[in-house]
């Protein structure tokens, strides 16, 4: 159960960040659960791709399957000597299944930083979006990504890249995405790829039940029952309710995983979050089903806080990600 937490302290240039993206997605967001892309645009700036290293890593765009807006921007760390194979993070941004895309600024600035810091290629995968493409189109276009570089020739690539040393990773409903790919490529074999882990930034699970977090946080940054409801209806195929087994994964329709063979999961949770709830049931879930599973909370955190560099616990979860791919890495 969600804990009574301490007031959360934010700079003022953090607080007007967060009301502008918020009052963004409540304009765009209609009322028979459509969007506004136009309305969107002006408050989601995009980031171009740059050969050219920006904070010593470059990037490029490839695309996949341009009749679904399927395509990846690579990112390279270019201090790294050529000869050196780097492990792999494969990304999904976040957004409700709804908003947000690859090269969306904030989730370009998280990409390149994880590139660099941990000295990794990362390759952020942009996806169809709800409600225009409802469920299952989303993990559709993830899985695809995952066999499209799976089958690619990497010569000319930027970097040597060590797909025997594949991350799957995603912030909210990219969390929620990437569990969902990774579960599916359990049942797949590869010519290249081996999933080393999953890294799950506040995954975007939920229910119909509302949690002790959900009642209690009102008000916080980013995230509402209202909103996430929203987000739920415009994703979810028509009938469905959010006990459907893509939300409540360990719900009363959960999907026995109890005998695939999963990777290590890195979780993170923030104190500031209604979600957590959801996130910490995952957590209980997986070490059941017998999983490997290491939680790491941020008790002042609110949903989304690795999208602002300026944020504290920024730096805490890249050094929590470098540990965690170095530790599975070395692992046979």
């Amino acid at each position: 159960m969600a804990e009574t937490p301490r007031t959360l302290r934010l700079s003022l240039k953090t607080r007007f960040l967060l009301a502008a993206h918020s009052f963004g997605i409540r304009a765009a967001s209609r009322s028979d659960h459509t969007v506004n892309r136009s309305v969107l645009n002006i408050f989601d700036p995009k980031a171009a791709a740059s050969a050219k290293p920006i904070n010593g890593v470059s990037s490029f765009d490839n695309t996949i399957d341009p009749t679904r807006n399927l395509w990846f921007r690579l990112y390279a760390p270019t201090s790294t000597a050529t000869t050196d194979a780097l492990p792999v993070i494969i990304f999904f941004h976040g957004g409700g299944f709804a908003f947000m895309a690859a090269n969306s600024k904030s989730f370009d600035v998280l990409c390149r930083r994880l590139a660099r810091e941990i000295n990794a290629v990362v390759i952020s995968i942009n996806y169809r979006l709800a409600p225009e493409y409802k469920y299952p189109c989303q993990y559709e276009d993830g899985f695809d990504a995952l066999n499209y570089i799976d089958g690619m020739t990497f010569e000319n690539f930027p970097a040597n890249l060590d797909l025997g040393r594949c991350f799957i990773a995603g912030d909210s409903a990219g969390g929620n995405l990437a569990h969902h790919v990774v579960l599916k490529a359990c049942e797949h074999t590869f010519s290249n790829i081996k999933i080393k882990g999953l890294i799950a930034m506040q995954p975007f699970f939920g229910g119909e039940e509302r949690t002790e977090s959900e009642i209690k946080l009102v008000g916080v940054p980013l995230i509402s029952v209202e909103g996430t409801d929203w987000m739920w209806k415009a994703f979810l195929p028509e009938g469905s309710d959010r006990n459907h087994s893509v939300v409540n994964v360990f719900g009363p329709n959960a999907v026995d995983i109890s005998g695939v063979k999963f990777p290590a999961t890195l979780l993170f949770v923030g104190g500031f979050d209604p979600l957590q709830d959801w996130q910490k049931r995952y957590h209980e879930g997986l070490k059941k089903s017998g999983k490997e599973v290491h939680l790491v909370e941020y008790p002042n955190a609110f949903h989304g806080f690795y999208c602002l560099p300026e944020s504290p616990e920024f730096s805490l979860l890249i050094g929590e990600v470098k540990s965690f791919v170095q530790k599975q890495s070395s692992l046979t």
